[in-house]
């Protein structure tokens, strides 16, 4: 069983920057991909950004590109987010997530196995 937790969410002003990370528990995390989702209010849960095993292949939505940033130190068994230019449409709970089978990164949801509980950024503008 893994147990992911996500920290660093708060409020921030447009063109601001922050940092989430995701710890890991477990004995196998450089075994799994790794993930980034996000779901505003009354919105489905939706792809920001996936890394993997390695962390040479990184993969993000287009409507993060060029902001956000994937990264992975193993040895300490987290994943971090680093976001910046933030923009009001980021507002969202973030969630982290993992990925146990296979070394390929991903944008679906249902191919991931552990979920975090999520931390809510605010972007005001």
């Amino acid at each position: 069983q893994v147990q992911l937790v996500e920290s660093g969410g708060g409020l921030v002003q447009a063109g601001g920057s922050l940092s989430l990370s995701c710890a890991a528990s477990g004995r196998t995390f450089s075994f799994y991909t790794m993930g980034w989702f996000r779901q505003a209010p009354g919105k489905e849960r939706e792809f920001v950004a996936a890394i993997g095993r390695s962390g040479v292949t990184t993969d993000y939505a287009d409507s993060v590109k060029g902001r956000f940033t994937i990264s992975r130190d193993n040895a300490k068994k987290t994943v971090y987010l680093q976001m910046n230019s933030l923009k009001p449409e980021d507002t969202a709970v973030y969630y982290c997530a993992a990925e146990r089978d296979y070394d390929f990164v991903s944008r679906v949801k249902g191919q991931y196995d552990y979920w975090g509980q999520g931390t809510q950024v605010t972007v005001s503008s």
